[in-house]
């Protein structure tokens, strides 16, 4: 659990928006559960308060998120929480891959789709580090706005498992390019997000904060249910072209992976920890970058 009294998630409304920001700097706002229902009670706050017509979804320190918690002193895979995105079984006291299945569902799928459906806009505010997990979190917002020092990865192939388990690849990059942000596990940049589509500003890091303020108070300048309405059509027509019936074929191929590691190898990551794929990515992009110096 955390280690000071600090919230996992701090919550301020300010007119008509509100800001929800993820608050584990120290450990680059890895998501553990005790932040991931943090974060849900900070959405049903701003869902349930007349007064907010937007939010703001930003992470505090260097680094957006840095993904799931898989090695911190927080970790809290283990304990039960009350369970608010779907009527599975408490993981906690269940073998193998039913327990990692039951969890999943709820603290990653479940609450992805659940915050997606939120019918008020919001703008994500990414810098730094946006990966794997955090991926998740811009990908649910209906707006992106990154700092030009931004960079988004999902490298969970190192480990042998096909992508995060909100697996909205193909929808938001296309899936050509998502295939070879899988298959290389390379950075992309937010200037590259940008061209794709993927973000819709790149802004100066100093000016991050106020770029998705003056949009998300722009935005509650609409009529309230005319933008509730307006997200339901955008999501439904997403939902049309597939990626409802493809987030849960993909949820299934990613627990065949987990089960697959666990049965061949040490553990369902892959023998994989924090420190071993962050030590890959670099050792990737060092290969790279000295391909390209020799050409």
């Amino acid at each position: 659990m955390p280690q000071d009294s600090s919230p996992v998630v701090t919550y301020e409304r300010v007119g008509a928006v509100a800001r929800l920001t993820l608050n584990r700097p120290e450990y680059r706002n890895a998501q553990n559960s005790a932040m991931t229902y943090a974060l849900d009670a900070a959405f049903q706050r701003a869902a349930d308060d007349d007064e907010v017509r937007a939010l703001v979804l930003a992470g505090a320190g260097k680094h957006f998120s840095a993904g799931h918690d898989i090695g911190t002193p927080g970790r809290d895979a283990h304990l039960s929480f009350p369970r608010k995105a779907g009527l599975w079984w408490d993981h906690v006291g269940k073998d193998g891959e039913e327990a990692r299945y039951a969890r999943e569902s709820e603290v990653y799928l479940g609450m992805c789709r659940r915050w997606r459906e939120l019918p008020k806009p919001v703008v994500c505010a990414v810098q730094g580090a946006c990966i794997a997990g955090g991926l998740m979190l811009a990908w649910v917002c209906d707006l992106i706005v990154a700092s030009d020092d931004a960079f988004f990865a999902d490298p969970v192939v190192r480990m042998g498992i096909p992508g995060v388990e909100y697996f909205a690849h193909p929808w938001v990059m296309g899936p050509r390019l998502a295939k070879e942000f899988l298959y290389t596990g390379d950075r992309m940049s937010a200037q590259r997000a940008f061209e794709i589509g993927m973000v819709n500003r790149v802004v100066p890091r100093d000016r991050l904060a106020d770029e998705a303020r003056e949009l998300a108070e722009r935005i509650a300048r609409m009529p309230r249910f005319g933008l509730a309405l307006t997200k339901r059509a955008v999501n439904q027509a997403e939902d049309l072209m597939g990626l409802h019936s493809g987030l849960d074929s993909v949820f299934g191929l990613h627990h065949v992976a987990h089960a697959h590691n666990a049965e061949t190898g040490a553990d369902p990551l892959g023998g994989m920890d924090a420190r071993s794929m962050r030590d890959a990515g670099r050792a990737a992009a060092g290969d790279t970058a000295d391909r390209e110096e020799k050409e």
